[in-house]
């Protein structure tokens, strides 16, 4: 069966998006209402539950991606609103016993594998909801979801729509690189605009040499969103606590890793702390050497506003490897194919531009890709490329879903949101376009599930970054880099360098484990103790983890995006990389195009979705249980 992509509209976005998610609302009342007047037992009652669950997916995906990316103010408050409607209609969903009595009352005996799965996560989704408990306990639990989507909401708003600038002197632009000079003009009075957006902040903490300016820009980026964000982010703390304790649990990290690889949030505490113990020594040593560096600048600190400064000018002094100089290997049109390249190759796929009439996007930046299996040509999805910055767009890297894919029902469809600069890229966003390109290709390879439940990235929470986390390595071999990495004459980046860029990458991956760790420890330790005072309780935690101070009077937590999604469980990216780096080691370094061993590893990780646990998915591909050997291999090498 051939489907159809998402038919996105020429110029009315406002009406697409209230036709598109009223419309889907509507279709999953009426397969909800079909549920409670089906015969108990009647098998068909999951195939209605998915009716459903794919009309609430569509219009959750669409509400969530708009609010995101649309340029239109009027279009980004119509999404916000459907996604509280989404939200509300979820919650109202898995709060209805009668809904919960049909779906138990389907006997296991006649279903499948999968559906038998399905059953077992359906219901353990209601339980974890509260459909179990007398109807007042349901109704705060309406009004607690409620309230949290809105502050949700407010929290990443106010990250959104907090942009901000410092005003540097235009000689503060020394070390950076040319290009950045020149799209930074000085204005009438000398000064240029430094924004906190990531194109700008990261290079000029990078390359100004300049201490004061790095201080006040740093100072702009750490308080992005605050103080607006101190009484939303109390008030989501608070009221997470008290509906995780409403439905029974200690606290909301327990209630969250429930669901997780980790299983509970006490293993979260131990996770962070073993890491941190770990990467200690390497971490402190490396601090010394930074520390060395600074001093001889007349800096006695290594914090927030020059650890990458000093960390560059490590890599360029001792490794010989000077960032200005390999940015220009990596124009981002070369890079953007040489992406596509590198990643139909290896997992057998196909992109075929989409004509900008036919994809009909939200902005002329898009660009759009029909993807097919190369053996065959059958289809495998849609993909959706916003890749550079702009007014109250998303402002950092991720990747959302437009359609989820459902087998002979609806082609999977994906949109990749980041913001890297038009001209020459720095090679760390080399590295985040082939991390962020990796959540798309699970997304789009995994789409083929006949249960939406299970469509895309749909594993368990923690292990969802560990195929971006794989990707990335692909941008670090020499091999792989020559396909597309040359300099304006045509010149592949040498061999030599791409040696030297790894062995100076591997210097820092102590302390920046560390610094992983306060992310993580903020992140949990916030969500279980709700902090009176959230400054204090993080300045003791970057005393605690991380080998970096911050600068004094700033808020870092009150810009840190990852509180409202990721809630408690920041340390799935490291929990990922373990996973990562075991799932790298079957693969054979001196050859990372091997399309036949990435063939194994797409359709035994990647193509089943959600349809399997993760651990049984790395088994299936390694042929024995993940463990941690590489990864500690890794972090004391």
């Amino acid at each position: 069966m051939v489907l159809s992509a998402l038919q996105l509209p020429d110029t009315d976005w406002l009406g697409w998006l209230g036709e598109r998610g009223d419309g889907q609302l509507a279709l999953a009342r009426d397969r909800v209402a079909a549920i409670t007047a089906a015969q108990p037992g009647d098998p068909g009652i999951l195939g209605l539950w998915n009716d459903a669950s794919i009309a609430l997916r569509n219009a959750g995906s669409v509400a969530g991606l708009l609010s995101s990316v649309h340029p239109d103010a009027a279009v980004i408050e119509r999404a916000e609103a459907l996604e509280i409607e989404v939200q509300r209609f979820s919650t109202d969903l898995y709060l209805d016993p009668a809904v919960y009595a049909a779906l138990a009352s389907v006997e296991t005996g006649g279903l499948d594998a999968d559906a038998r799965r399905l059953q077992a996560k359906v219901l353990q989704s209601f339980r974890r909801s509260g459909v179990d408990r007398d109807e007042q306990v349901r109704d705060q639990v309406r009004e607690l979801e409620a309230r949290l989507t809105d502050l949700g909401q407010a929290f990443s708003r106010n990250i959104r729509d907090g942009r901000a600038e410092a005003r540097v002197p235009a000689s503060a632009l020394q070390g950076l690189p040319a290009d950045f000079i020149e799209s930074h003009p000085a204005d009438a009075e000398g000064l240029v605009t430094i924004t906190t957006e990531y194109p700008d902040v990261i290079p000029f903490l990078t390359f100004a040499t300049d201490p004061y300016a790095r201080r006040a820009v740093a100072r702009t980026f750490f308080n992005l969103a605050w103080p607006a964000n101190d009484a939303v982010l109390a008030d989501l703390l608070r009221l997470r606590h008290e509906l995780a304790t409403l439905l029974g649990y200690a606290t909301w990290a327990d209630y969250d890793a429930e669901v997780k690889m980790i299983g509970d949030g006490a293993a979260i505490a131990g996770f962070i702390d073993t890491v941190a113990l770990d990467a200690e020594a390497a971490g402190r040593r490396e601090i010394e050497v930074l520390l060395g560096r600074a001093a001889s600048e007349g800096e006695g600190v290594i914090d927030v506003s020059n650890w990458r400064h000093f960390h560059e000018l490590i890599k360029r002094e001792q490794y010989g490897v000077d960032a200005t100089q390999v940015r220009r290997y990596f124009d981002f049109g070369k890079v953007h194919d040489g992406l596509l390249d590198i990643t139909g190759r290896l997992f057998g796929l196909q992109f075929t531009p989409v004509e900008a009439a036919q994809a009909r996007t939200w902005h002329p930046d898009v660009t759009s890709y029909d993807v097919s299996y190369e053996v065959d040509g059958s289809q495998v999805g849609r993909i959706h490329l916003d890749l550079h910055p702009r007014e109250r767009k998303y402002n950092h890297a991720a990747q959302f879903d437009l359609v989820a894919g459902v087998r002979e029902r609806q082609l999977p469809e994906g949109v990749l949101v980041c913001n890297f600069p038009r001209g020459l890229m720095d090679h760390r966003d080399v590295v985040t376009l082939f991390h962020e390109f990796g959540h798309l290709i699970h997304h789009i390879v995994g789409g083929g599930q006949q249960w939406v439940r299970f469509s895309g990235v749909a594993t368990e929470w923690d292990f969802v970054e560990a195929p971006s986390q794989l990707l990335e390595e692909w941008a670090w071999d020499a091999s792989v880099l020559q396909r597309f990495a040359t300099d304006a004459d045509g010149t592949p980046i040498p061999r030599e360098l791409v040696a030297k860029m790894k062995a100076a990458e591997e210097f820092g991956k102590g302390f920046l484990a560390r610094t992983q760790m306060f992310y993580a420890a903020l992140a949990y330790r916030f969500h279980v103790e709700r902090p009176s005072d959230p400054t204090a309780r993080m300045l003791e935690l970057y005393a605690q983890y991380s080998l970096v101070a911050p600068l004094p009077d700033t808020h870092f937590y009150a810009g840190f995006g990852h509180l409202a999604g990721y809630t408690s469980a920041y340390y799935t990216y490291m929990w990922s990389l373990v996973i990562a780096k075991d799932l790298f080691s079957a693969f054979d370094r001196d050859n990372l195009l091997d399309a036949e061993l990435a063939a194994r590893y797409r359709d035994r990780v990647l193509r089943p979705g959600g349809s399997r646990d993760a651990a049984d998915l790395v088994e299936s591909f390694l042929g024995r249980p993940y463990n941690t050997d590489a990864f500690a291999a890794w972090l004391n090498s």
